[in-house]
């Protein structure tokens, strides 16, 4: 029989509940009112509920605290009492009453989790951001639809199973959605709401609602309520949602596969939302937790209060990736200090707009997608996508340029008007071969762009194979075959689904294409060439100006190794959006080196295996490129020509 210990000194932080393998355990609160004030216990065998009452001797401040000796975790649930309110403690690891998707207790309790969790050795994994390829996923979502040939759809066990398919895209990291405990049922009539900010319940409510169940519904009631599929919104932050496991322990099944994704070296980032009402200091403690608790590997901070200087100077978490839009980067470091790791990451939308309007041929778009290709500061990552959870999706982006978000019950008027996509001709889906040909190409210009630049890049899930919500860019509410990615691959999938491996193996195999360090175009080391230059229809002289719809970008492989003793490749880029085909005059190089096509969008090969030799001897080499189309070319040693390891060429190449 547990008992309540008056002579153990009583641990105020950390807030919520503390187990100690001394058969201690520890709960601590913050009381609005501090007046009768206290813990309730419920006996999940019995049904009894017993008040354990704080005294002035377990205040400190505005918090309470005590010690429980002897209390059997597996058997009680909690919540606490201030007065006549009872209310769910904010800091649960968690939760009872919510573990089914669309069923939920009134009253919701706290629960114990057990605190000998083998991690068999994991930690972290601190892959830097230039080794990253990030996919962002919503986890129901990810593995709900019948075609996703999990066991456990829709939970942490069925993205556990889609590991080998991560693993052979090339994934080193799933940015999730809110997976921590937030409430999806929504009232259209208000009468609910989500998370903590529910309305706390006397007593005798609370006693008369712990045996009632919520009205067991599977599908949506139209006009009543709907789902709110992604969660931003306030909720339970310590808590893994229950109804994403499959089994009754959701503590576990989180951990399981963190591990086990640690295991495949992929890293897993959580993306938290924290709204005005959320206090700094809970954010710290929410950050802390998930890394020692769960081993998490970063976080991507949503909200407009985010106390990111806290964050970013936290000891705790100098080996965990940050993303923000806007880090006050003057604030965390030291004039010209530079991490020893970089964990803060910059994650806005400019990529993403600046791509898609250059990708459609909009004017005056060459200079500023150029410089985004580069961006690779050496105090920060930065996060390039060219679609997010939010928009159209990759297949969606080249096929509509409207938004249909009728399904959405909001009269079409949620969701961004603009997109800035352009749908080749047609909205909508179409049969037409012209129409198909040119979206798949601009679907492969884009993953093209995005796995070709210096930063690091994330893809939306299903981008892959080019999944489509039907023009909703909006779909947080479509719990369905809308919001959910279908795994069928057609013909068009598996050609996009191919392209987009085959472009990932290109960049992880190449360190000239993921630099660690912003590239200068200079040529700072006396080889002959700069680091990164830029070309059109004549080698060495980009044409930049307003009207301008295509480029040519060459790295240059002796600043990379792919070797301790042998420099990488050169590459050349050729990027055509216009709609009417130019012809690049491709750089001259170092003697023994030959250029070699390796990619054209406009085909339906892929990345080859073996490339094709780009000229003769005798002819002035250059790049016929088609409209809307890149091509990318690769540097080979030429059949005969002594290989030089140390690269170091002369400036007659220009």
């Amino acid at each position: 029989m547990y008992k309540v210990d008056g002579r153990q000194k009583n641990k105020p932080y950390p807030l919520g509940v503390t187990t100690t393998e001394f058969g201690y355990t520890y709960f601590s609160v913050v009381m609005k009112r501090g007046h009768d004030c206290g813990i309730v216990l419920y006996d999940g065998r019995t049904g009894k509920e017993t008040k354990i009452p704080f005294s002035e001797q377990n205040k400190y401040g505005s918090i309470y605290s005590i010690a429980v000796k002897d209390l059997n975790i597996s058997r009680y649930s909690y919540n606490f009492y201030d007065g006549e309110r009872v209310f769910t403690d904010p800091y649960a690891k968690l939760l009872h009453g919510h573990e089914k998707w669309g069923k939920c207790e009134k009253m919701l309790r706290g629960g114990f989790i057990q605190p000998d969790y083998d991690w068999q050795g994991d930690k972290p994994l601190k892959i830097p951001y230039e080794e990253s390829i990030l996919y962002c996923l919503n986890v129901r979502a990810f593995t709900k639809h019948s075609s996703s040939g999990v066991r456990h759809k829709g939970t942490f066990r069925g993205l556990t199973e889609k590991i080998p398919h991560l693993k052979e895209l090339g994934i080193t990291a799933v940015e999730l959605m809110p997976v921590y405990e937030f409430d999806e049922l929504e009232f259209e009539n208000n009468r609910r709401h989500p998370g903590i900010s529910r309305p706390p319940l006397t007593m005798e409510e609370a006693k008369s609602r712990l045996s009632e169940k919520a009205e067991e519904k599977e599908e949506e009631t139209p006009g009543k309520e709907r789902y709110n599929c992604w969660g931003y919104t306030e909720g339970f932050y310590f808590a893994p949602k229950s109804a994403f496991a499959a089994d009754k322990d959701v503590v576990k099944e989180f951990k399981d596969m963190v591990k086990e994704l640690h295991k495949n070296r992929i890293e897993v980032i959580m993306q938290l939302y924290f709204p005005n009402s959320v206090k700094e200091g809970t954010i710290l403690d929410v950050a802390k937790y998930w890394v020692l608790e769960y081993h998490v590997d970063g976080f991507h901070l949503k909200g407009e209060r985010i106390p990111l200087q806290g964050l970013a100077t936290e000891p705790l978490l100098t080996d965990t990736k940050l993303f923000h839009y806007n880090f006050p980067y003057e604030r965390i470091y030291l004039e010209n200090e530079i991490p020893d790791y970089r964990n803060l990451g910059n994650y806005n939308d400019d990529y993403m707009y600046t791509v898609r309007r250059f990708l459609k041929g909009d004017d005056g778009m060459v200079g500023k997608f150029l410089e985004l290709q580069k961006k690779n500061p050496t105090h920060c990552g930065t996060v390039n996508y060219v679609t997010n959870y939010y928009g159209f999706t990759l297949a969606d982006m080249v096929s509509y340029e409207k938004k249909h978000n009728e399904e959405n019950g909001e009269g079409n008027r949620d969701g961004n008007d603009h997109n800035l996509t352009w749908n080749c001709g047609m909205e909508g889906a179409s049969r037409k071969r012209s129409v198909t040909e040119l979206r798949k190409r601009q679907i492969k210009n884009a993953v093209s762009m995005l796995f070709l630049a210096q930063g690091t890049p994330l893809i939306y899930s299903g981008d892959e194979f080019g999944n489509t919500r039907y023009g909703n860019n909006n779909p947080y509410c479509q719990d369905n075959e809308t919001g959910w990615i279908k795994w069928k691959k057609n013909a068009f999938g598996r050609e996009i689904f191919a392209y987009v491996r085959e472009l990932i193996a290109l960049r992880r195999r190449h360190p000239v294409l993921h630099n660690v360090n912003e590239l200068k175009i200079l040529d700072y080391t006396g080889c002959g060439y700069p680091d990164l230059s830029y070309h059109g229809e004549e080698a060495w002289r980009a044409d930049l100006s307003n009207p301008s719809r295509f480029a040519g970008v060459m790295y240059c492989g002796c600043y990379a190794k792919k070797e301790p003793e042998e420099d990488d490749d050169f590459f050349y880029i050729a990027y055509n959006m216009h709609w009417i085909p130019h012809s690049f005059a491709l750089p001259k190089l170092p003697k023994g080196l030959k250029w070699y096509l390796l990619a054209d969008t406009g085909k339906p090969e892929g990345i080859a295996e073996e490339p094709e030799y780009a000229g003769t001897e005798k002819e002035r080499q250059r790049a016929q490129v088609e409209p809307r189309t890149i091509q990318i070319y690769i540097s080979k040693q030429e059949e005969g020509a002594e290989k030089d390891s140390r690269r170091k060429y002369v400036r007659s190449a220009f």
